[in-house]
């Protein structure tokens, strides 16, 4: 069967676009046209394709089953496009890159090295990372705007649909700076509610687990918190304070063997959450994503196997 010749790309930015801002308000500020420019551009599609994509809800346009099916196949179409578009331009046919969404959990020592380890192996390879909470970041995925998501996001609800495969274990641990004032007493967890402490921000599926941990231990959230997904951020308010943060402990375990840091009170610390990478199965992935994809795998078999760090 071949594909109706009235299906054109704006057809499909529109769409992907109005699927990614939940608003067609939104989408047509992104888009830079009117409002009633995207409700047309839309109708005129839902006419070729004979079903309704999308249907008003409380939080603007939502997806029916018709427009989640047609979704799966929107996003690959236009990136495949787009990436044949830019292996074109300037003659550098042998270049890749990789579009990558990564949480907090791996910022630390996890990312930097496998980045380092793709330079090394790959000359022509170009890494973008977008960082952010995973509701956001699944979301990009699931239209095509990132090839993976790498972290700890098995809790969101926005997995669902997406692929996930385990990497290694994270725990949570509680640092403080070196010196700090609750290092020279027997700890004592009513003692927590005196000092301003880091949390991920709230929503976040780590910050769900922090506040389950806290609930587990009858433990209450001080009053003076930073709430934060930014790693340099966190450090630098816990070296110029008396704050307590609750950090992923790949982001901490350089400054914990230098001494920068303590850990504060072992017994508190997380089991760990399954860390690992999310794809979507419907998006064709990029040379340079495979190669990303590899060196996760790679790397994250180190963390398992206590080889690395």
């Amino acid at each position: 069967m071949n594909i109706d010749s009235r299906i054109k790309f704006r057809h499909l930015q529109c769409f992907l676009e109005v699927a990614r801002q939940g608003s067609r308000a939104r989408a047509a500020a992104r888009l830079a046209v009117s409002q009633p420019a995207v409700s047309k551009t839309l109708k005129e599609l839902e006419e070729v394709l004979a079903a309704q994509l999308f249907e008003r809800g409380k939080g603007g346009a939502v997806l029916t089953e018709a427009g989640m099916a047609f979704l799966r196949y929107a996003g690959p179409c236009v990136q495949a496009l787009r990436e044949g578009v830019e292996s074109l331009r300037g003659g550098e046919y042998q270049a890749s890159s990789a579009r990558l969404g990564v949480l907090s959990t791996v910022e630390g020592a996890f990312l930097p090295e496998v980045v380092r380890r793709l330079h090394e192996r790959h000359s022509a390879l170009v890494v973008s990372v977008v960082t952010g909470p995973s509701a956001h970041l699944l979301s990009q995925l699931r239209v095509g705007e990132l090839d993976l998501v790498v972290g700890r996001m098995t809790d969101s609800p926005q997995i669902q649909g997406l692929t996930f495969e385990h990497l290694y274990n994270e725990p949570l641990t509680l640092v403080v700076r070196a010196g700090h004032p609750l290092l020279d007493k027997p700890f004592d967890t009513a003692a927590l509610e005196d000092f301003p402490m880091v949390l991920p921000t709230a929503g976040t599926t780590i910050r769900k687990r922090i506040d389950s941990l806290f609930v587990e231990h009858g433990l209450r959230l001080p009053q003076r918190r930073l709430e934060t997904l930014s790693l340099s951020l966190s450090r630098r308010y816990v070296d110029d304070s008396d704050a307590v943060w609750v950090a992923p402990t790949d982001a901490v375990r350089a400054a914990l063997r230098k001494g920068e840091l303590a850990e504060l009170a072992p017994q508190l610390q997380e089991a760990g959450g399954s860390v690992g990478i999310c794809s979507n199965a419907s998006l064709p992935l990029s040379l340079g994503a495979h190669w990303c994809q590899e060196v996760l795998r790679e790397v994250g078999r180190e963390y398992r196997e206590g080889a690395y760090p």
